[in-house]
């Protein structure tokens, strides 16, 4: 079995900084690409940021500049340090792995979500 386990949600004031972070834990082989999305309510989930096993991080528009991911490939982790937080990056934040397993292949796996609420 593979989990992903997410922490550092929560409440914050407009103008401040959270940092999320993800671990990655089981019978894993190789993760290739981790990253985060997010979903607002009534609205779809969208890309945040991710970053491959070689370290090189694509980000939304939306964040760029404000955000950076990072991620320790010896531990399974990504983390997402979120600075000058606006309202509309309230949503629940989830972290995605493509994780290979050794006799299964390559697939997808999705956190929990953790929420991040931005008061105006």
């Amino acid at each position: 079995q593979v989990q992903l386990v997410e922490s550092g949600g929560g409440l914050v004031q407009a103008g401040g900084s959270l940092r999320l972070s993800c671990a990655a834990s089981g019978r894993i082989f190789k993760i290739n690409d981790m990253g985060w999305y997010r979903q607002a309510p009534g609205k779809q989930r969208e890309l945040v940021a991710y970053i491959t096993s070689g370290l090189i991080a694509t980000y939304a528009d939306s964040v760029k500049g404000r955000f950076t991911i990072s991620r320790d490939n010896a531990q399974n982790t990504v983390d997402l340090q979120m600075n000058s937080l606006k309202h509309e990056d309230t949503a629940v934040y989830y972290c995605y792995a493509d994780i290979f397993r050794f006799g299964l292949g390559a697939r997808g796996y999705w956190g929990q979500g953790t929420q991040v609420t931005v008061s105006s």
